[in-house]
């Protein structure tokens, strides 16, 4: 949340040019505060572990916050009962006529499958496309961050040899995004993926600014231009124990799965494993409900032309 200061304060500039957010009385004075109105598509097979995961980033913000849940289809789930979808999961006809301030879409255990043999890729499509329209930012985890890429900017990932997954070192690249506020010059975060897009490509489209990086994991943090679409090809959402849980879910599938980087103590699956990224990963959200959702939408969520059009930046 920003800071209240009095008008034409010299510190302003100073603190502007550090990436603090600040206010001056006459721009508070007349702001207009009501609930952000955030959608979740959740894609992952234990919906309550993500729903419980992601809320947990976007109650750790003095925002209030309403989330509606929306499910993809309504096939039954074999690890989340009917009776919990059909009691807190939206199907996209009844929200198709809504805004919101927020949309986040999550990974997918997807990674090794081409996007048009997913079985609701045109599903999907239309909830991105239908994004662009009715949300004023939208955030793409993992899987949905590779698959957006791809259907809004036609970037395409590139199967990786091994499942990449781990606890990396990432850098800025740029300093001066309000998203990275409060970030080290190096941080971690936890990637779980079968694919990667090429930081080059990423780069040098037009549309597209790459803001983290590591050097072995490839881009982080992707910011449309517009400020509209920010695509996260890993999870800052995971717990403590999420890529164990993977890991040791992979084993006993015969799998065979290469022990997740930089993860356990002494990198030994024996020993307990050691949680790095939560407070890089909370700042990220937080970061991103307040300076790219709370501090553009419109008061009025039917009017989202206050902050149209977006379409033309994207392929």
């Amino acid at each position: 949340m920003p800071v209240k200061i009095p008008d034409n304060l010299p510190a302003a500039g100073i603190l502007e040019s550090e990436n603090i957010f600040v206010m001056s009385e006459t721009r508070a004075a007349n702001q207009d505060i009501r609930p952000m109105k955030v959608l979740i598509l959740n894609l992952m097979p234990n919906k309550i572990e993500t729903e419980t995961q992601l809320l947990r980033l976007l109650g750790n913000t003095p925002l209030q916050v309403d989330v509606d849940l929306l499910r993809i289809h309504d096939k039954e789930s074999k690890h989340t009962s009917i009776d919990h979808m059909n009691n807190f999961y939206r199907d996209f006809e009844a929200i198709r006529q809504k805004n919101y301030d927020g949309l986040i879409i999550t990974g997918a255990p997807l990674g090794q499958i081409e996007f048009e043999d997913v079985t609701y890729w045109d599903h999907i499509r239309e909830i991105i496309d239908w994004s662009q329209r009715h949300v004023t930012s939208v955030l793409f985890l993992c899987w949905a961050a590779h698959a957006a890429l791809y259907h809004l900017y036609g970037l395409n990932r590139k199967l990786l040899e091994s499942k990449r997954s781990g606890v990396f070192l990432h850098r800025r690249t740029n300093k001066h995004f309000p998203l990275l506020r409060g970030f080290d010059d190096e941080f971690l975060a936890p990637h779980s993926r079968f694919a990667q897009i090429d930081v080059a490509a990423l780069k040098a489209h037009p549309a597209l600014q790459v803001l983290t990086e590591s050097d072995e994991a490839g881009a982080y943090m992707v910011l449309s231009t517009n400020s509209r679409n920010l695509f996260v090809m890993g999870h800052p959402e995971y717990q403590k124990m999420t890529l164990k849980d993977e890991y040791l879910r992979d084993l006993a599938e015969g799998l065979n799965p290469d022990i997740p980087q930089n993860y356990f103590r002494d990198n030994d699956p024996d020993k307990e494993p050691v949680a790095r990224w939560h407070g890089h990963g909370s700042l990220l959200v937080s970061n991103w409900l307040n300076y790219y959702v709370y501090q553009l939408t419109p008061y009025n969520l039917d009017d989202m032309s206050a902050i149209a059009p977006w379409e033309a930046d994207v392929k």
